[in-house]
């Protein structure tokens, strides 16, 4: 029997005048479904792309995104603006590079 992967979260703060968003937090099982609640009893759109997930978990805290992931975390930033702020649209699929996408 296989056991599920717990789950994951990343948060990202892009201020217009900064340089690139950059990871504020980010966690596994309890923590991550403690940041998607506090997420959303805050309104912050939440969007799930699990490979783009596992790329920021590598990252550390406080730091900015790679620009090898820039063009796609564009995309989240550009979803996440147009949604709003207090009414969640639900998950939008985020497309990866192939370069970027796992084997399966």
């Amino acid at each position: 029997m296989s056991r599920a992967s717990p789950k994951q979260a990343v948060a990202l703060r892009y201020e217009a005048n900064g340089m690139s968003p950059r990871v504020v937090a980010k966690g596994e099982g309890y923590i991550a479904e403690a940041l998607i609640a506090r997420a959303q009893a805050v309104g912050v759109p939440i969007n799930e792309a699990p490979e783009l997930v596992q790329l920021l978990m590598q990252l550390d805290l406080n730091h900015v995104i790679p620009p090898e992931l820039y063009k796609v975390v564009a995309q989240v930033l550009v979803w996440a603006y147009s949604v709003d702020e207090r009414v969640s649209a639900g998950p939008r699929p985020v497309e990866l590079p192939a370069h970027m996408r796992k084997s399966r």
